[in-house]
């Protein structure tokens, strides 16, 4: 009895680091647009948090505080897009047992 059970639960460890890997994989896949000032500045990050592209639209040009400041919210943006959704993803895996990745 004590074999078999070790059998199932070796089986589910190793269905259970497949699905990870799996959800790792569609991580790094993901994209995300963060927006200040109705889309003045727009940053798109990767599911790596690389940033793929950034869009300043001319009228926020002139003023460097602003722009600074609309980078900065355009990126933390993305970022907790990204951060939310890989939550999502992992915790379809791990359910609620919180790991810390």
């Amino acid at each position: 009895m004590f074999k078999a059970g070790m059998t199932d639960i070796m089986k589910k460890a190793q269905q259970i680091q497949n699905n990870m890997k799996q959800a790792q994989s569609e991580i790094k896949n993901l994209s995300a647009t963060g927006k200040a000032a109705d889309g003045s500045v727009k940053i798109i990050l990767n599911g790596e948090h690389i940033v793929t592209n950034i869009t300043i639209l001319d009228k926020v040009m002139n003023d460097k505080e602003l722009l600074e400041d609309l980078i900065l919210n355009a990126m933390n943006d993305a970022v907790k897009q990204i951060s939310d959704a890989s939550s999502a993803k992992m915790k379809t895996i791990t359910g609620d047992i919180n790991l810390p990745f």
